[in-house]
């Protein structure tokens, strides 16, 4: 079959999750249920494009299937900020309370992270790659102790509010802070879709993209960049997926099988959004939100990268 036709396939699948999601036992509350459930599906599709585009991004320029952007600690930097904030603040300061405080201060707090620990280490070497992971595996490790360590000291009310924080939620989300996202990752979008065809060369390694007349460092950096506000934007919105994009990544891999970013980018976005509609509705009218989606997606997406390290060893 060609990619086309898988496209349209995936396509039409995600369409008609969300028409299930959005008009499902709606009952004539179209003015009050209708609004609320299609900024749940736009939020789940905003999170499921940039967590998507932003691990295929991240998977090329490393040269592993395995790795996803939340290697580089942002998720653990992300809870850490919340922690801390109710720690020494409570969880009644505007910082928590006010959503459009509370996702501009996690946004700028983790891209700003981002760029500093890209800066710093982009003045090494000329090969930083393998470095800045392991650097980001040291410190997000880092965050994640201080977190646990505040979380015992913390106030059990308070606790709550930082648990709420640790998993992503579509319940509750913003409509503002959704356009918001929704321009942000326009614009990534926008300016990252310009180097797909390079993408497409530098998956072919370091050596040979050069030899071939890309402009590796810029490439590299322009990627880690998008990825890096891509991932910050998503878990501001709903919270942290450890391991979603790594399922939706390595599906379309498989299924689409071809080099060329436009479609895997593309593919992993609409499995994304099949896999979070989908989710959430199962979650919602199976399962009464006797569980949350982000639970199952950790379940599910452990399990799949307990397969992806045999296979790889296998392979090897």
């Amino acid at each position: 079959m060609r990619n086309s036709n898988k496209m349209i396939i995936l396509a039409s699948l995600a369409a008609l999750f969300c028409g299930l999601y959005l008009f499902h036992e709606l009952n004539g509350s179209y003015d009050y249920a209708l609004p609320r459930r299609g900024t749940k599906v736009l939020a789940m599709a905003l999170t499921g494009v940039a967590i998507a585009y932003s691990t295929v991004i991240f998977q090329t320029i490393t040269h592993n299937r395995i790795l996803t952007p939340s290697i580089m600690g942002l998720d653990s930097l992300y809870i850490l900020l919340q922690t801390v904030v109710i720690f020494f603040l409570g969880s009644s300061h505007i910082t928590i309370v006010n959503r459009h405080v509370n996702f501009i201060l996690s946004v700028a707090t983790m891209v700003v992270f981002a760029l500093i620990l890209y800066q710093f280490l982009f003045k090494r070497g000329k090969q930083p790659i393998y470095f800045l992971l392991l650097v980001g595996i040291i410190i997000g490790t880092f965050f994640q102790s201080i977190s646990t360590f505040l979380q015992v000291l913390i106030d059990p009310n308070e606790f709550l509010r930082v648990q709420d924080k640790m998993f992503a939620s579509f319940n509750n989300v913003s409509g503002e802070l959704v356009w918001w996202a929704l321009a942000i990752v326009i614009l990534m979008f926008l300016i990252g879709m310009r180097s797909f065809n390079e993408l497409d060369v530098l998956s072919l390694g370091r050596d040979t993209a050069i030899n071939l007349g890309v402009s590796y460092d810029k490439v590299v950096k322009l990627m880690l960049v998008i990825a890096a506000v891509l991932i910050s934007v998503s878990t501001a919105l709903v919270g942290p997926i450890t391991f979603f994009g790594l399922i939706v990544a390595n599906l379309s891999y498989q299924f689409f099988k071809t080099y060329k970013h436009s479609v895997l980018i593309a593919g992993a976005s609409i499995m994304s959004i099949i896999a979070l509609v989908g989710g959430q509705w199962v979650v919602e009218r199976v399962f009464t939100f006797s569980t949350t989606l982000s639970v199952i997606i950790n379940f599910v997406g452990g399990v799949y990268f307990i397969y992806l390290l045999l296979k790889e060893s296998r392979s090897s």
